[in-house]
């Protein structure tokens, strides 16, 4: 009998890209989301959600606990069954995989191996984890989801739930996983305020001194706790953000090569060019004919469109 989940009636403005809810022990889903709240049903299975791509600040609020997080592909957030959570808001787009387990996160056999009282377990409400073991387990379940079903495919998902399983209750249960303590000097508040100031200033120049100041820092202790609460540099964060900026803009096909290198921050289409390659592996223009659906990236006209980009 399929697990029944939750995720249709807590994710109703994501697209679900694809779906699996053919084992008792594990459904899982590929979601893709925009900017803005999801509804806060009680789950009644535990979820766990991986973040493929995309990223920013995700703010939750559960069981009488406020979460905020900058999230960053690779992280993972764990929602509990039960879990009375009433706020759940994104602000930007992401891309990612959910898992939902069932109430009782081990079956019988499984106990049996494990000795462990199902009713003992309780799975914490956690948040903004960089855990990469948690990560490889899991992330193998995307290509599963976007490939002809194997007759392999129901032992390689029940080795998946039985090392997620392992994993989850010798690091995640409520006596064992802590929230990070935060650096006093770069709370969530601070935080929110540097990254805010680079959103509204994505077309200007955004110098290392002015974040300090809005962080009310000096430069060097910015630029080491900024890389601590974010995993990349300030440099490599606003060029992130220019760079998603610029994808979005050029899905919208309404301004031109020139416009977009201006209005986000490159300086000139020549270097707009060199650093969306080097992101995306693609021209502008490439990217632009891709989202547009006006022809096909061919590799042997890679160097005339860069030359043309570039131009």
């Amino acid at each position: 009998m399929a697990l029944v989940t939750h995720g249709d009636q807590k994710y109703q403005n994501s697209e679900k890209l694809a779906a699996a809810s053919d084992w008792p022990g594990l459904s899982i889903e590929h979601r893709k989301f925009e900017a803005g709240c999801q509804a806060t049903p009680v789950p009644i299975c535990t979820e766990l959600v991986m973040l493929l791509s995309g990223g920013g600040m995700v703010c939750r609020a559960g069981n009488g606990e406020v979460q905020k997080s900058l999230a960053r592909p690779g992280m993972s957030y764990l929602v509990p069954v039960g879990t009375q959570e009433s706020h759940l808001e994104l602000s930007d787009r992401m891309e990612c995989l959910h898992l939902y387990l069932p109430p009782a996160l081990l079956d019988q056999s499984a106990l049996a191996d494990f000795d462990i009282d199902p009713a003992k377990i309780e799975i914490a409400y956690a948040h903004g984890l960089a855990d990469q073991v948690l990560f490889h387990i899991c992330s193998p379940l995307r290509d599963l989801l976007h490939r002809p079903r194997q007759p392999t495919d129901a032992l390689f998902v029940e080795g998946i739930q039985v090392a997620l399983a392992a994993h989850l209750l010798g690091n995640y249960t409520t006596d064992r996983w802590h929230a990070p303590d935060r650096s006093p000097s770069l709370d969530p508040r601070r935080l929110q305020r540097v990254l805010d100031y680079i959103e509204a200033s994505l077309g200007g120049d955004i110098r290392l001194e002015d974040l300090a100041a809005q962080a009310c820092l000096s430069p060097y202790h910015f630029s080491r706790l900024f890389r601590e609460a974010t995993g990349l540099s300030p440099h490599r964060y606003v060029t992130d953000r220019r760079v998603q900026a610029a994808r979005h803009e050029l899905a919208r096909d309404r301004l031109s090569l020139v416009e977009i290198a201006l209005e986000f921050g490159f300086g000139s289409q020549a270097n707009f060019t060199r650093v969306f390659r080097k992101a995306a592996s693609l021209t502008p223009g490439q990217y632009r004919e891709l989202c547009c659906g006006q022809a096909e990236v061919k590799a042997d006209r890679d160097d005339m469109a860069f030359r043309r980009d570039c131009a």
